[in-house]
């Protein structure tokens, strides 16, 4: 009996077994890869620039107040006279052409006054607080759209000085009532030159394109006095000018393509 031969075939299934754990493995491992491809994006490109828009306007209202004053020895007289004075102020405003209800009269004051009265010498020397008289004041304030008859009335008033009549005037303030819609006004046009800053600086340096808006921060709105540049954190808002310029920023970040 001949001895049985060896098997030509070889026995490969741990071959086979790992070859299937090689493929689970590429397999996992390009699905992994893919997957981080597509959660980490690349970083959009992005430019940030300052946009900046100027107005010049003219307030179309003022507020204005003249102080009057009076003293007497009594309390009473005090009053009197400046009663009288007051009165007196209010009919020279409306006979000027301020009309009457565009001026307005506070509450009336009157109180003592005092002067100081030094007595003996050296050590001995003492002070004493001397009665002499009251003083009273009132303030008549003017608040009116006709700017330029104001503002005149404001240089004028001191004119009753020489009637007796004890008045200073305090200088105008001016307002500008359409501010609010000049601020929308002033901040498109900030965003336009943010705009056109951003594709001068992208054209001057080549390789890119200005893509869409991703953020637009309004800066301060500085209100200040013509021909100022005075800027400051919370924004200015004078009052002392006629005119008056509008100085708005605006912060846009763009994308690059």
């Amino acid at each position: 009996m001949e001895p049985s031969k060896p098997s030509a075939s070889l026995d490969l299934r741990p071959f086979g077994l790992l070859g299937v754990g090689v493929a689970l493995v590429l397999a996992t491992y390009i699905a992994s890869s893919t997957w981080e491809r597509v959660r980490v994006r690349p970083v959009v490109r992005t430019i940030q620039v300052t946009g900046s828009a100027k107005k010049r306007i003219v307030s179309d209202f003022i507020e204005w107040t003249a102080t009057v004053e009076a003293s007497a020895d009594g309390r009473t007289e005090a009053y009197r006279v400046l009663h009288d004075n007051a009165k007196r102020t209010e009919e020279f405003l409306i006979k000027h052409g301020v009309p009457k209800d565009h001026i307005w009269l506070s509450s009336a004051s009157v109180d003592p006054s005092y002067e100081t009265e030094y007595h003996g010498t050296g050590e001995n020397r003492i002070e004493k607080q001397v009665l002499k008289g009251y003083d009273a004041l009132q303030e008549i304030k003017v608040r009116s759209s006709d700017v330029a008859l104001v503002e005149k009335m404001s240089r004028e008033v001191t004119e009753l000085l020489e009637q007796g009549v004890t008045v200073s005037s305090d200088a105008p303030e001016y307002f500008y009532t359409k501010l609010g819609d000049v601020k929308i006004e002033m901040l498109a046009e900030a965003s336009r030159d943010a705009r056109t800053r951003a594709d001068n600086i992208v054209a001057s340096a080549g390789g890119a394109e200005i893509g869409a808006l991703r953020t637009a921060d309004m800066g301060v709105i500085n209100v200040n006095p013509a021909n100022s540049t005075t800027g400051s954190w919370d924004g200015n808002n004078d009052t002392s000018s006629l005119e008056k310029d509008i100085i708005t920023i605006v912060h846009a970040t763009f994308e690059l393509k």
